[in-house]
Formats: structure tokens, C-alpha cells, sequence
């Protein structure tokens, strides 16, 4: 049977970590590495596992690669604090590593729970995260902003999902999009994307065209219409954000 190592990256987690680390104390070793949280969460982690270190922020992928590096066995499962690993994908995570799995890596997809009911549709849904992999032909990203795991080889998919607790409420929500849309922005102009009233024009209409109508949205009520303007605004504000970028450094070479 093929060990299994569970690694969470945090800061400032307290509210979190204590489900997310109970929803996976069935797998052979948690590690937890902390970014300098003020609050709860390294004491609450070290209920769960001794393996908790503190190292400074250098970027969503390069903390999880870190981690990875901790562990002691090949096998990971990447998880967030925010999310949580249900029984029924727990049971089928074990029984695949019963032997040794075919693939080098999994999707598995996700669902979030948000405005109080599980969003099926928009592009929140399926939302595959490639989360299980082995760390001897895989590792994480160093993008700013949606890092992901590149894999050399094969990749499977799971069939249960793991369950996500995005957003406390709409505030949250609105918070959380200003910085990733930031760190968005900065990703794409550091590739030498550009700005334009072109693309905050026509990106944002049929953001919301696909994810309303073309991905189901609309199926979901008013939390699916919220969930595509959300979603609509999200594409406009990184557009913004990107020409702000250039702009600033245009005016600063006037300067």
C-alpha cells in the first residue's frame, strides 16, 4: 500500500484549519507549513500533527513545493485550509493507493459552498484540481496567482469531490477577488500581456454569458445569478487592474 502525505499551507487560519485537518486524519502523515500567522492556527495545527514549521511567504506554488519537500513519503495530497476532504473521497483515495496507483497524478473535482447551497454550475464547477500526485515526477507551479501541478506523465481523475469553503459571505468574497485579481493583473502583464478598453468591454459580457447561461448558472437561482456576476466582475476588475499596471509604469518612464 502506497503511504500517504497530506500538506496544508496557511496564515492566519484559525477559523479553518481545525476542520480541514480533521477531515484527513486518516491519511499516514500532515504536515503543515505557516507563513507567520498572528492568530490560532499553528497551536490548533500542532493538535493534529508535529509537523508544523513557520517559513516566509514566497508564493502559493513555492510554499507547497516546500512543504512536499517535508514529507516523508512519496504520495501527496495537496489541501487548503478552507477546504475538507469528505468520507466518500477519503474511501476512494485509499482505495486507489491499495496498490500502486496507474498514474503519476488526479484531478479531483471540487465544489464550493457558497450564499448557502453547494454551486453546481458556473465555472466553479466541476473545478478539477489536480491535489494527488507523486513528488518524484510532479511539483507545483510558481505562478503568482492559480498555481497548479505539472506532472511527468499520466493523469487520472477521481469520481467524489472535495468540498470548498470559499467565502465566509459577500464581503469575503469581495475581498478575496481584489487581491487575486492583483495578483491575476500582475501575472499577465509580467508575460508582456496589455490593457485595453477592448478587453474590459468584451471580456466581461460573455464572461457572464458563460457562466449564466452556458455553464448553468441560471439553474441556480438567484446564488447562480450572483455567482456569474461575481464571476463577470472578477474578469473586469483584472483587465482594469492590468492597464492600471502599464499606465503606472508608462507615467513613471515619463518621469
Amino acid at each position: 500500500m502506497s503511504k500517504l502525505s497530506v500538506i496544508v499551507i496557511t496564515q492566519d487560519e484559525a477559523a479553518n484549519i481545525e476542520a480541514a485537518l480533521d477531515s484527513v486524519t486518516w491519511a499516514d502523515e500532515l504536515i503543515v507549513v505557516d507563513s507567520g500567522s498572528s492568530d490560532e492556527t499553528t497551536r490548533i495545527a500542532e493538535r493534529f500533527t508535529k509537523h508544523v514549521s513557520t517559513r516566509n511567504w514566497e508564493g502559493y506554488g513555492a510554499q507547497k513545493n516546500y512543504a512536499a519537500s517535508l514529507a516523508s513519503h512519496d504520495w501527496i495530497l495537496s489541501l487548503d485550509a478552507d477546504e475538507r476532504i469528505p468520507p466518500e473521497l477519503a474511501e476512494e483515495i485509499q482505495e486507489l493507493l491499495k496498490t500502486e496507483p496507474a498514474d503519476q497524478g488526479y484531478r479531483i473535482p471540487r465544489v464550493a459552498f457558497h450564499l448557502g447551497r453547494w454551486i453546481r454550475s458556473t465555472d466553479w464547477y466541476p473545478d478539477y484540481q489536480l491535489r494527488l500526485y507523486t513528488r518524484r515526477l510532479a511539483s507545483w507551479s510558481e505562478r503568482r496567482v492559480h498555481e497548479s501541478v505539472q506532472v511527468q506523465g499520466t493523469t487520472g481523475t477521481l469520481r467524489n469531490e472535495i468540498h470548498h469553503f470559499a467565502y465566509r459571505d459577500l464581503s469575503h468574497h469581495f475581498m478575496t477577488m481584489d487581491r487575486y485579481t492583483t495578483l491575476a493583473a500582475e501575472e499577465m502583464s509580467s508575460q508582456g500581456q496589455r490593457g485595453s478598453l477592448w478587453k474590459m468591454v468584451v471580456h466581461p459580457p460573455f464572461a457572464f454569458i458563460r457562466n449564466y447561461l452556458v455553464r448553468g448558472g441560471i439553474r441556480d437561482g438567484i446564488p447562480g445569478f450572483i455567482v456569474s456576476v461575481m464571476n463577470t466582475y472578477y474578469v473586469l476588475l483584472k483587465f482594469i487592474k492590468l492597464w492600471e499596471f502599464q499606465h503606472k509604469r508608462t507615467s513613471g518612464n515619463d518621469n
